[in-house]
């Protein structure tokens, strides 16, 4: 499937978090991209939790003889937070925090992460309660996690309600973060920029339920490469991960 233009956000919102200063995501460090990037400007800004990336992540593990330099596979989750309860007169839909029935959801996914495999090795979210929540218990519960490294990335939240801006803003984060020996990263965030983010990627049409995990994959010698190779359309959809 070609790339298609994304087209311009029809809401009226803006961030100043949606450009990237990073010599690793500009245009011209691309060998003939199909998904270019915009001009880039400021740094994109987060809050950074985090632990030392392990050196030898269970995906790295799968190719222990092949150098990060070779072609590898690069594994992409587009985790949508669990269920959240409907705030209050005073609550903020920023700060709702999960419901019972998100918090066993969360719990599930995290056994189905770890059967599969599929451990990221960084992880991009938004700043929004119930995706803390939800990552917090998926750390609690996936062996390992706690080694990877955290964002908690403010636009996140803002860019999943602009129409076909999700898939350039997490491509530009990834980029932006991540470091070619990171082979699995995971973007939690929100609809409809998540499931309409997967669909642009993948070229399928997917839906993405409260806790549903999108896999996705591509092979590069960084991600950079992958997202340039890859482009709109030509990333593997192995699945939706479910509850």
């Amino acid at each position: 499937m070609r790339a298609a233009p994304i087209p311009n956000p029809t809401l009226s919102l803006s961030c100043c978090c949606c450009r990237f200063a990073s010599p690793k995501c500009v245009p011209s460090a691309i060998p003939n991209p199909r998904f270019r990037f915009g001009a880039s400007s400021a740094p994109l800004r987060s809050v950074s939790v985090s632990t030392p990336v392990a050196s030898a992540s269970s995906s790295a593990a799968e190719e222990p003889s092949s150098p990060i330099t070779a072609t590898s596979r690069r594994r992409l989750i587009l985790l949508r937070h669990a269920e959240s309860v409907w705030g209050g007169r005073f609550t903020r839909d920023h700060d709702r925090p999960l419901s019972e029935v998100g918090r066993s959801n969360a719990i599930s996914i995290s056994q189905k992460l770890e059967q599969m495999g599929w451990i990221p090795e960084l992880i991009l979210s938004s700043d929004a309660t119930r995706t803390k929540e939800t990552l917090e218990i998926l750390r609690e519960n996936i062996k390992g996690l706690n080694q990877a490294k955290v964002h908690f990335i403010p636009s996140f939240y803002s860019i999943a309600a602009m129409d076909g801006q999700t898939a350039e803003h997490l491509q530009k984060a990834i980029c932006e973060f991540s470091t070619d020996e990171i082979l699995t990263v995971m973007c939690m965030g929100h609809n409809k920029g998540w499931e309409e983010a997967a669909s642009m990627l993948s070229g399928d049409t997917v839906e993405l339920k409260t806790c549903n995990a999108a896999l996705l994959e591509a092979s590069g010698r960084s991600w950079i490469e992958a997202f340039s190779a890859a482009g709109l359309g030509g990333w593997k959809l192995h699945g939706i991960l479910k509850p």
